[in-house]
């Protein structure tokens, strides 16, 4: 891929991260600095025992995304689609349940930095399980589901460039 090529498609990237809400934005920046191990998420995210506690069950979530990059099953066999999918849908039903993830595009740009281009296959079905689960409030399961667009969920093929932007966290400048 030319320079040029990957500058847009990090601007892409960039524009699409904007927009998103702040609280998604927040939420995926966290996200990426636990399931990266990025940094002391305690530190950077921690500002109450509220959020604390939400960064100590989310680094425990995260202990299964080593596992399931190393087990994204092959498109084309059955054989490993029950362990990869149904972890998958247990993280993503974490994630969710949090509220602060308001669409597949989100979720989706969260999932492809989490697991990598080779996982994208796999986060349609894996959304709409985790969505579709009683632990999410019916409307925002409702919200949630809509959100999944038809292209997204028929799909033909799915890249596999790595995304090239990650977003991390920005420390506010006193005016």
């Amino acid at each position: 891929m030319t320079v040029t090529n990957r500058a847009s498609t990090t601007i892409a990237e960039m524009r699409e991260f904007a927009s998103f809400t702040p609280a998604e934005q927040r939420y995926i920046r966290r996200s990426l600095d636990i399931g990266l191990g990025r940094c002391d998420a305690f530190l950077v995210w921690g500002r109450t025992a509220h959020e604390n506690a939400g960064i100590r069950s989310q680094y425990v979530t995260y202990q299964e995304l080593k596992a399931l990059r190393l087990a994204i099953p092959a498109e084309t066999g059955f054989e490993m689609i029950e362990p990869f999918v149904g972890k998958l849908t247990r993280v993503a039903a974490f994630d969710l349940a949090q509220e602060r993830l308001e669409s597949f595009s989100a979720f989706r740009f969260l999932y492809e930095r989490l697991l990598g281009a080779e996982a994208r296959p796999w986060l349609p079905s894996a959304f709409c399980a985790a969505a579709a689960l009683p632990q999410i409030r019916p409307d925002r399961r409702k919200m949630l589901l809509q959100s999944l667009s038809e292209a997204a969920a028929t799909a033909p093929g799915w890249s596999d460039r790595a995304p090239s932007f990650y977003p991390e966290f920005i420390e506010e400048v006193a005016a």
